[in-house]
């Protein structure tokens, strides 16, 4: 079967930055009250939006989760992010791949914010091409893991969910995915969160991007 559209998610599969942004959050947090480890914040965090976790962050800290912490949160993440986002490895070729074999019918369908988003696929190079087909979970009635922005997606490109391929590095994002009726593929560079991966419903794993394009041709 040859997929009508792929669809990308954006953090950690297409920009190197769950760790800047984890950091800042992290930082932040503490700042308020809960401490924790970069790789505790990372579990904890990792996939799901700030704003999904605010009774967690009231009951870790003992303070009212506001509108205006928010607003610090993304503005330190922003100023982070343009200092020192990196491309995923094989990005770049494995996004061209996609558009190559669906002619052009890809997206970047991502739970966080537009701004934050486009703005990373920016700072990449990779903008132009997912020019028109971003979608984000903040704009939906539900984020991921619910299949919203994914649903989204195929039916701006004019695609059947069940014809979609999508590329997935979280449980959050894989089961937002299956949920969509989407095949999934799961982009895992650490061998210990594949079976993770495999439970919620990815049907294949890979360890680098650079990987996909030989996986498209032979699927």
């Amino acid at each position: 079967m040859k997929f009508e559209a792929i669809l990308f998610d954006c953090d950690g599969v297409l920009v190197d930055s769950e760790p800047i942004t984890n950091g800042v959050l992290r930082d932040m947090l503490e700042e308020i009250g809960w401490s924790m480890s970069q790789d505790e914040c990372m579990r904890f965090f990792v996939g799901k939006t700030v704003r999904q976790e605010s009774a967690a962050i009231e009951a870790h800290t003992g303070k009212p989760f506001s509108d205006d912490w928010l607003q610090a949160f993304y503005q330190r993440r922003n100023q982070a992010l343009m200092a020192g986002l990196e491309i995923i490895p094989g990005a770049l070729v494995a996004v061209q791949a996609a558009h190559a074999h669906t002619q052009g019918r890809i997206a970047c369908a991502s739970g966080a914010d537009r701004f934050k988003v486009e703005m990373q696929l920016r700072q990449v190079g990779l903008a132009e091409l997912f020019s028109g087909r971003v979608f984000s979970g903040h704009e939906m009635p539900r984020s991921k893991p619910a299949p919203d922005v994914y649903l989204a997606a195929a039916k701006a490109l004019n695609a059947p969910p069940d014809q979609c391929l999508v590329i997935e590095d979280t449980t959050v994002g894989v089961t937002a995915g299956v949920a969509a009726g989407a095949t999934v593929w799961a982009y895992c560079p650490r061998p210990e969160a594949g079976a993770a991966l495999l439970q919620v419903g990815a049907s294949r794993l890979f360890t680098h991007m650079a990987e996909l394009p030989a996986m498209l041709a032979t699927h």
